[in-house]
């Protein structure tokens, strides 16, 4: 009988669902536009079984990927499981084998030097397939049409570094797919390898560089001629799994860099430029791009940790006021001589995370961008369970060449799950299409998709898509036309 542990991670709106799932032409309000013809897809740590140790953190749950495919003003839901090798073996054994995030010391023994990953970050389509993303093993790929599993990617052998990243890039210009993975040659390196990967699934590159020290690298940001990779001290070692620490914690006393990556043939080690400033927290990664000899990369930044569960490693407590994340731009040139920032610009007193853009824009300069928002002046009831972390209440929208803002508030008993945008066509404008987001009804324990004009958030949604189940919160996820993915033959599979 599986007893999950009476802790936060595992009650309430985070009680396991463990749920696969088809369901046809979900019920809906509102009206789902006709010409809104692909799925969107996203994922959820999700615990097969109750932890090996006594409790855990939700970064540690298997990966389950939801589909929500939309066609012909009608969507439907499939939900499967990303069945790791981590899943596999311990589906076998009836039991978790698995210790704690990120410390292979807690493993039992008949799993030592199997790949740890969970699949259980980002969900990402990509030349036809999906790809099931945990940064701290290579790849895994799925079947979009049947989500079926098919297995870690380590292209033909071609791949010789241990890890990949949970935020790939495509590069509008070539098609390709650009992808980092730290700790690459181990736990704990200061080895990065960069991948550059063709729409026919085949390594073109893989480059390797060093950083200024091993730490949480989660995303990063890429121009026509740079990768643009953060170092923020979320930092990890060996000592810390052997005293039974967590995997990161976060050192107040380290500054943080910016590495500027060249991405033309040829390039070596000694050819990046790393920029120095002081000691902050910095996760995801809006948008970067080149003015001259700038560099301009926009993230939520923070003064100091924004994770409870990776705490200071000095002993500080947890200190939520200084966790507040703000759209912050930093700006680096490459014509200067010194290692400083030329400028840190805050965009914003908005308390934001989880940014999104119209992803034809990767690389230049956006306009629009779309994030989840904690307001805390609006009221918050409790009930049900937290779905996770801050309460993200609002949908915020921020028009960078206007300075103007907008929000979307889910009213008293709801939270709100990372927003996803949609173009409304191929060469639609910057903006023009939807976005859609999860969001937690945290009283009646269940969830909806919501569907909004992207440019006109405020109004609240156009359609609400009503999921008779409770997704748990989610971290990221990624939308595809359905000609791209083989939905349009495999509709009637769906």
């Amino acid at each position: 009988m599986a007893q999950f542990p009476d802790s936060p991670s595992f009650t309430g709106f985070n009680t396991p669902s463990r749920i696969e799932a088809d369901i046809a032409d979900l019920q809906h309000s509102g009206t789902i536009p006709d010409e809104l013809d692909g799925a969107f897809f996203r994922v959820q740590p999700d615990p097969q079984f109750p932890p090996r140790l006594a409790d855990d953190i939700s970064f540690n749950g298997d990966g389950m990927i939801s589909r929500f495919h939309f066609h012909d003003g009608r969507c439907d839901f499939r939900q499967r499981w990303a069945q790791t090798d981590k899943w596999k073996l311990e589906n076998a054994a009836g039991e978790a084998l698995f210790g704690a995030y990120r410390n292979p010391l807690t493993d039992h023994e008949s799993v030592k030097g199997e790949y740890r990953g969970t699949a259980n970050t980002n969900a990402f389509l990509y030349g036809g397939k999906l790809w099931a993303l945990k940064e701290d093993s290579p790849a895994l790929v799925m079947d979009p049409a049947t989500m079926e599993t098919l297995g870690y990617e380590r292209f033909g052998g071609k791949m010789t570094g241990e890890t990949f990243t949970a935020h790939p890039k495509v590069d509008p210009d070539t098609g390709n797919m650009i992808a980092i993975g730290y700790a690459a040659s181990g736990m704990h390196t200061d080895d990065v390898a960069w991948y550059e990967i063709s729409p026919a699934g085949e390594l073109v590159r893989e480059e390797w560089f060093k950083v200024p020290y091993y730490c949480m690298m989660h995303d990063f940001a890429l121009t026509p001629d740079y990768i643009v990779l953060h170092i923020v001290p979320s930092v990890g070692s060996w000592e810390q799994l052997e005293q039974g620490k967590p995997a990161f914690m976060f050192d107040t006393t380290r500054d943080a860099w910016l590495g500027v990556i060249p991405r033309r043939p040829g390039a070596r080690n000694e050819d990046i430029r790393w920029f120095r400033r002081p000691n902050c927290f910095a996760s995801h990664v809006m948008n970067a791009w080149q003015e001259g000899s700038e560099i301009h990369f926009v993230t939520p930044e923070s003064k100091n940790n924004f994770f409870p569960f990776f705490p200071d490693i000095h002993g500080a407590p947890f200190d939520p006021a200084q966790s507040v994340t703000r759209l912050t731009e930093w700006v680096v040139d490459l014509a200067s001589n010194s290692e400083d920032f030329a400028a840190i610009n805050r965009l914003s007193d908005t308390f934001s995370e989880f940014p999104r853009i119209d992803e034809r824009f990767i690389g230049r300069r956006n306009r629009y961008t779309w994030g989840l928002e904690v307001d805390m002046r609006r009221p918050i009831e409790q009930v049900g369970g937290s779905a996770g972390g801050a309460p993200m209440n609002c949908l915020f929208f921020k028009d960078l060449e206007t300075g103007e803002e907008r929000h979307w508030w889910a009213g008293p008993t709801s939270t709100l799950q990372e927003p996803c945008f949609i173009p409304r066509s191929t060469n639609a404008g910057e903006g023009e299409g939807w976005i859609v987001q999860v969001c937690n009804r945290l009283a009646e324990h269940r969830s909806d998709l919501l569907v909004f004009d992207a440019l006109a958030i405020e109004a609240g949604p156009i359609a609400t898509i009503h999921v008779p189940i409770r997704l748990r919160f989610g971290l990221h996820g990624n939308f595809a036309r359905s000609e791209t993915i083989g939905l349009a033959r495999a509709k009637a599979a769906a």
